[in-house]
């Protein structure tokens, strides 16, 4: 896993924010699209495509992508 690839599969998590606007800088709850759906969609591809758990908790205590990129990465 690779920090682009995650940002893409992030990114992939929404449908009417551009894949350009999202970066690893990017505060994802900033957004406007994100909401506790999203949420599940992102802890969801993270199982799926990671085979990691990403808790409810680890998006609360996350601010940006590169946050919730590191957390998996130490999982």
């Amino acid at each position: 896993m690779n920090l682009n690839d995650f940002i893409s599969n992030f990114s992939n998590c929404f449908n009417r924010t551009p894949a350009t606007d999202i970066k690893a800088e990017t505060e994802f709850k900033k957004i406007n699209e994100w909401s506790s759906i999203l949420a599940l969609i992102v802890i969801a591809m993270v199982d799926s495509d990671y085979q990691k758990v990403l808790t409810a908790d680890d998006i609360r205590n996350a601010t940006t992508v590169q946050d919730i990129y590191e957390l998996l990465i130490k999982k």
